[in-house]
């Protein structure tokens, strides 16, 4: 990243100034907080420095992405996809390993911001996909993006209250609806050609995934351990 930085610094403005692939830069701060979870327990302090450059930089990113959104010439409905769901409500990543790196109110604040932005990106993605034709064919596999804000809303919900309750029920079960929906068009998704965005398919499967693994072990039902079983054997594949 860095290296692109210094070589092409024209195609790195550019890619930020592109009314698409716009959406995809937060991967580089949502990268960091995903390496600070995975570092969490066995390595706190590299955790924490992660975390803290992953949550810096993800503000940054989500304050420049909603003031382009406001104050633009170049947006169409054409353009919206769910890649959209990226800059703003990855925001809600940020409790999972923030609660054990800052004080909660830091981790409320970032949660509060992503669960703000979920439905009301929701309620626009179903406006462009209902009434202004499909998604391109290069972005059809972006639609699994549909599980993750719910799935991880469930995870750092889970870790904000330490339980899963009544809402956290709404958000795991809100995810698991998704993801039984998408899954029922196999058919439909296993005729796409391969295109960089079937990373897509690997994350929000990965969040739900967990997301079941939680529920097992905080209900103890049989129930929620073979379906985390199934989840993670098709993830894995």
């Amino acid at each position: 990243l860095a290296a692109k930085l210094v070589k092409y610094p024209r195609d790195v403005l550019g890619e930020i100034m592109h009314p698409v692939k716009l959406a995809f830069v937060p991967t580089i701060s949502i990268g960091m907080l995903l390496l600070s979870i995975a570092y969490l327990q066995i390595a706190p302090g590299l955790s924490f420095w992660l975390w803290s450059a992953g949550t810096v930089l993800h503000l940054a990113i989500t304050l420049y992405v909603l003031s382009s959104w406001v104050h633009h010439g170049k947006y169409e409905i054409a353009h919206l996809n769910p890649a959209w769901f990226i800059p703003v409500v990855g925001n809600i990543l940020v409790p999972i390993a923030g609660m054990q790196h800052a004080p909660a109110d830091v981790s409320w604040f970032f949660f509060s911001l992503g669960l703000f932005f979920w439905p009301v990106l929701t309620a626009i993605l179903f406006y462009r996909l209902i009434f202004h034709g499909s998604l391109p064919e290069r972005l059809m596999p972006t639609l699994f993006i549909f599980i993750a804000p719910p799935a991880v809303g469930f995870i750092s919900w889970y870790k904000l209250v330490g339980g899963v309750d009544d809402f956290g029920r709404v958000l795991y079960f809100t995810g698991l609806f998704f993801t039984l929906l998408l899954l029922s068009q196999f058919n439909y998704f296993r005729q796409i050609r391969f295109f960089l965005s079937w990373w897509a398919y690997s994350f929000p499967l990965a969040a739900i995934t967990i997301a079941t693994l939680i529920m097992a072990r905080e209900t103890g039902l049989v129930f929620y351990t073979w379906l985390a079983a199934g989840l993670l054997g098709a993830l894995s594949l």
